[in-house]
């Protein structure tokens, strides 16, 4: 869940998914459609889908307990480089470094100049504390968190500027992508105490299988917004209008009732217009 989502987003998700899923055994025996509407706000529904293919393979070849080595951690559906790093030295205490985007930020700066992947990964292994890897790992991605920031770093404050080549912005790395702007709306159809809802189709590239409210073109929506509303996805910020009435031309949707909106997978967009509707 923590990766690229804020920990004051993912705690509360997480509360609510382990009191569901309190055991591998119990994630793996659930529906997909049951991990995703856990997940639904948090994004990225991928982690989800792979969260749930790794706790199957762990029932399936480890007799659901979670290998503890990295070798085999780093083996299972969904686990990359950063995150077995990452557990190998926190869980299994394994002297294995980690890179993640705050890290890289710290050692550009801590160098003075940008650096490539892969040399990142071997000067942060040869920074790394090999007596208290976990304390270490968590100890660098903190410091980058929190005082290295990407444009406004506290360096007055920051323990190792004396060893630092650098002070403030660092010339030479990559500036953070300019957003893309677009506008989007959606009509909201209510019918005795059910919502006109459709599911994206399983070979979507983006959130196969949610549920939404559906699109329409602006030029066709009916009446003006009772909902306006900002939405961020990856590197678009959309600007939300939503009307209500009936859907014009969509006839592949479903009749939802409010009830089941709650543990149906919703796209985070949908939650967020169902709960400005006060429909959840």
């Amino acid at each position: 869940m923590l990766q690229q989502t804020r920990v004051a987003a993912v705690i509360p998700h997480y509360c609510k998914f382990l009191k569901r899923f309190p055991s591998v055994a119990r994630l793996a025996a659930a529906r997909e459609s049951s991990v995703l509407a856990l997940w639904s706000g948090l994004g990225y529904y991928r982690r989800a889908r792979m969260l749930h293919a790794a706790s199957k393979t762990v029932m399936k070849h480890y007799a659901g307990k979670v290998p503890d080595n990295k070798e085999e951690f780093g083996e299972l559906p969904g686990v990359g480089r950063y995150t077995c790093s990452a557990v190998a030295s926190i869980a299994f205490d394994e002297p294995v470094a980690v890179v993640d985007g705050n890290v890289r930020r710290v050692l550009q700066r801590l160098k003075g100049k940008a650096i490539a992947d892969e040399e990142l990964w071997q000067v942060a292994g040869q920074l790394l504390c090999r007596e208290r890897p976990g304390d270490y790992n968590q100890a660098l991605m903190e410091l980058g968190a929190t005082v290295c920031l990407p444009r406004e770093p506290k360096c007055q404050i920051c323990p190792i500027t004396r060893e630092c080549a650098s002070r403030g912005p660092l010339d030479g790395t990559k500036n953070r992508r300019e957003k893309l702007k677009r506008r989007i709306c959606y009509t909201l159809n209510r019918r005795t105490g059910r919502v006109f809802m459709i599911k994206r189709p399983p070979d979507a590239r983006l959130m196969p299988g949610m549920w939404e409210l559906p699109e329409v073109a602006e030029s066709n929506k009916i009446g003006d917004p009772f909902i306006r509303l900002r939405h961020s996805i990856t590197i678009t910020d959309l600007e939300v209008m939503v009307t209500q009435g009936a859907t014009p031309a969509i006839t592949d949707g479903k009749w939802i009732k409010e009830s089941c909106l709650r543990v149906i997978p919703l796209t985070g967009l949908a939650r967020k217009i169902l709960r400005a509707a006060d429909v959840i």
